[in-house]
């Protein structure tokens, strides 16, 4: 084998400065904080919840006398629809009104760029 191959240190061959380890970290939590707006629960509850209470609402505005006969002569569609869709609403202007805090930046990275 060559001297090369293995070696007494093992981070030989990798240089990487401290301005690029920040520099991805501070790229990785960019990245994550995006996916965590994307994918907060809210929007994908509230979307749902909007989705399934117009076609709900839909269905009650359009049932026959026998379906409200069935339900003991209360429109039950109509009603859980309208449900559906103000608790959708309520989650979505929630979303809007309380948008997810930005990432916190991490500890001692405003003495670093002192220095700098």
């Amino acid at each position: 084998m060559s001297d090369n191959a293995h070696s007494d240190r093992p981070d030989e061959g990798f240089h990487y400065s401290e301005k690029d380890v920040q520099r991805e970290v501070t790229e990785l939590q960019g990245k994550s904080a995006t996916a965590a707006r994307i994918f907060d629960l809210r929007r994908i509850i509230g979307g749902l919840f909007v989705l399934y209470g117009v076609i709900v609402t839909i269905t009650g505005i359009t049932d026959s006398k026998a379906a409200i006969d069935k339900a003991q002569g209360v429109n039950i569609n109509l009603w859980t629809g309208i449900g559906m869709l103000l608790l959708g609403i309520f989650f979505l202007v929630w979303l809007r009104l309380r948008p997810t805090p930005p990432p916190v930046p991490p500890e001692g990275l405003p003495e670093e760029r002192e220095g700098e």
